[in-house]
């Protein structure tokens, strides 16, 4: 409740995450997938801790389940407000600014900081990637759409009627690390047993699950770092506390350790001298200046110690037709072609039968197709054939898409071709 670093805070980001969209998806799938749960997972637990996950589980299979995004998003502008509004008012309810301690000294003395709370502000980027992130994670849990349209986040979220803040009088809150952080749960026997009472019948969620979110921090499609990026940024300012950027909140939530006098700083370093060869291999006239045994493989065990160079193999060239390839090279189309063209294409330039083309693991075209099912698919573009089959959109990141194909020559003969990238942007 203190945090007077941001290491403190990107800490408290990542449990936020865990206790959002972690624990509670992996609650709720036991609690519908395990018999007499609550008697089983809770026999040696005290009653705050099962209040506290009976209130979680009822919460997400019924009071806060989400039928659509803009539920999803809803649900995340009233954390915002219980957490950055709401929290640190309790917190300067409980303990005023000018508060003292038994022994007279101010209850506020460093390294303490005195928190201020946060207003929504739609017109903040930190407040609208927290509300756009947290609600595609939670969107994510349920199976649902999630949305990048930061405009319509905006709206939904402004749109949002979140109720006045008012103190609670008896609230304990944890002021010393030895406390029992699950002091300010009510544990009354008859509070648990109308909890209990309350709960759902498993037996009508059938087949019901949800998906927890396994933290991944170096997957930057999947909102992970992003929520706790704003998450630390946003407490950091109820704090005063000076934020960071998303590739430093990265690495200390990912708890990533610089290399600096190991083997993989080694290597990296052996990769750039290569990778300077490759930026200087092609003169101005474009041309290409250096030879294959320019370059070296390395070979290095510094427990030995043992450091080793040999010339790479040129990659196998594959022929077809009048043209070779290997496998660095593919068919670019700088245009979001049709199917139909992308056939056409193939037997005027390369005379080329295309029997099979998927994207993935998904099969878009392949000639034993019924008649209707090609009719309907010939004419798409790559990227609306792509979400046809796939059900989903082509990611808002993804430039190129690659088309992997089987072909057959004028003899029926199968043939090797390159991978096809379509560039769906264009």
């Amino acid at each position: 409740n203190f945090p007077h670093a941001i290491e403190h805070t990107i800490q408290w980001a990542r449990d936020l995450f865990e206790g959002l969209f972690t624990q509670p998806a992996e609650s709720v799938n036991a609690y519908l997938s395990t018999p007499d749960y609550i008697d089983k997972a809770f026999a040696t637990v005290g009653d705050s801790v099962k209040i506290e996950t009976l209130n979680k589980i009822r919460s997400f299979l019924v009071t806060d389940k989400p039928m659509a995004f803009a539920d999803c998003v809803a649900w995340a502008r009233k954390n915002f407000e219980e957490l950055y509004n709401n929290a640190p008012q309790q917190l300067l309810f409980n303990f005023p600014a000018d508060a003292v301690t038994s022994s007279g000294q101010p209850f506020w003395s460093p390294p303490k900081r005195v928190p201020t709370a946060v207003t929504f502000d739609p017109a903040s980027d930190l407040h609208i990637d927290f509300i756009m992130a947290a609600a595609n994670l939670h969107a994510f849990n349920y199976g649902l759409k999630g949305s990048r349209d930061r405009d319509q986040i905006k709206q939904l979220a402004a749109a949002v009627t979140v109720p006045k803040f008012v103190p609670k009088s008896g609230v304990k809150i944890q002021v010393n690390e030895n406390e029992d952080p699950g002091a300010g749960v009510e544990s009354d026997a008859d509070g648990l047993s109308a909890l209990v009472a309350s709960m759902p019948d498993p037996a009508e969620f059938a087949g019901v699950r949800l998906a927890p979110a396994d933290f991944e921090k170096d997957d930057d499609s999947n909102f992970h770092i992003d929520f706790i990026t704003a998450a630390s940024n946003l407490r950091a300012s109820n704090y005063g506390i000076e934020p960071e950027d998303r590739f430093r909140t990265k690495q200390i939530a990912g708890k990533i350790i610089p290399a600096i006098a190991t083997t993989t700083s080694l290597v990296t370093g052996l990769v750039c001298l290569e990778l300077y060869k490759l930026i200087g291999s092609v003169s101005r006239d474009g041309q290409t200046v250096r030879k294959v045994d320019d370059y070296k493989n390395g070979f290095i065990n510094l427990a030995l110690p043992f450091f080793g160079f040999s010339e790479p193999i040129p990659p196998v060239k594959t022929k077809c037709n009048d043209s070779e390839f290997t496998e660095w090279d593919s068919f670019d189309y700088d245009h979001d072609i049709t199917l139909q063209e992308l056939i056409d294409d193939f037997e005027k330039t390369h005379k080329l039968e295309l029997t099979m083309v998927s994207s993935g693991v998904s099969m878009l075209y392949a000639s034993f197709y019924s008649k209707k099912k090609l009719e309907s698919r010939l004419p798409m573009k790559v990227s609306e054939l792509v979400k046809s089959v796939t059900g989903k959109d082509v990611p808002a990141h993804t430039k190129w898409v690659m088309l992997d194909v089987c072909c057959e020559d004028a003899e029926g003969e199968d043939v090797e071709v390159p991978a096809i990238h379509v560039n769906v942007r264009n």
